[in-house]
């Protein structure tokens, strides 16, 4: 039987734990430090056995090295021509890797990294299709465009939007009530923002993640998925003609929710 486990790390990073209560193997993703993951893997009796890397941002691969010492066979997946050179095993875009019975799809996401991939597997788990999506796309936000453009984002959105809809979103930070926060301040008037920012709002004041979503729940709600909604094209032209933006294309419009965001 196959499931996945949130690890916490540092502030409000989430280590994503895949395992297999058969065989005890485990596999994590984006390990940005190692004692949590080794606390996790004793506490359930797991072994790890592979780890996945979607980009090269120190809090996501900071924990490789302890947990390869802790795991010398354990084999390291991360994507090609990145500047973390702690994978055994480069993946491009477009490739497949195999983790049992899953196999994933390795999807290429430039935009918050150059070198970001996500790793998507059809396989149920816990009833859903698995999305590891590290940085690229958040509960109702996305990640800040450290090397990549705005038009780059948009298409790896784009590519992510395309999924099953009732794929489970496995995002690697827990930034979801500054999202909605945001959100809200462009769409006052969507009722379906307001009633998920209160459902999230007692969520973390039990402590409890808001992590995974659903990429149903996201093409719904999440401005940054919705570059062609009415809605969100009128509140960003008001903004880029406050700001002197340009409009005039679902790139403009994905820029000026971006830059809105960037500047709250």
């Amino acid at each position: 039987m196959l499931n996945v486990s949130p690890i916490r790390a540092f502030s409000d990073n989430y280590i994503w734990c895949l395992s297999n209560s058969e065989t005890r193997k485990a596999l994590v993703v984006d390990p940005g430090q190692a004692s949590p993951v080794l606390e996790h893997l004793s506490s359930n009796d797991l072994y790890l056995d592979t780890i996945l890397i979607t980009h090269h941002h120190p809090d996501h691969v900071g924990g490789v090295p302890e947990l390869r010492k802790a795991a010398p066979e354990c084999r390291v997946v991360g994507p090609a021509g990145s500047p973390f050179k702690g994978v055994t095993e480069s993946v491009e875009p477009g490739q497949h890797l195999r983790w049992g019975d899953m196999e994933f799809s390795v999807i290429g996401v430039p935009g918050h990294t150059l070198d970001h991939i996500a790793y998507f597997s059809e396989t149920a788990v816990n009833d859903r299709p698995v999305l590891f999506c590290g940085d690229t796309l958040f509960v109702c936000g996305c990640g800040r465009l450290f090397e990549g453009s705005a038009a780059q984002m948009r298409e790896s959105l784009q590519a992510l939007r395309s999924l099953p809809e009732n794929a489970a979103v496995y995002c690697a930070h827990e930034y979801t009530l500054a999202n909605l926060r945001f959100a809200r301040s462009w769409l006052p008037n969507d009722e379906g923002l307001r009633t998920f920012e209160a459902q999230c709002m007692e969520q973390r004041e039990h402590n409890q993640p808001t992590v995974p979503s659903t990429l149903a729940r996201e093409k719904a709600l999440n401005p940054f998925l919705r570059w062609d909604d009415p809605a969100v094209v009128d509140a960003a032209r008001a903004y880029c003609e406050q700001n002197n933006l340009p409009s005039d294309s679902a790139d403009a419009i994905f820029a000026a929710v971006r830059h809105g965001k960037d500047h709250f």
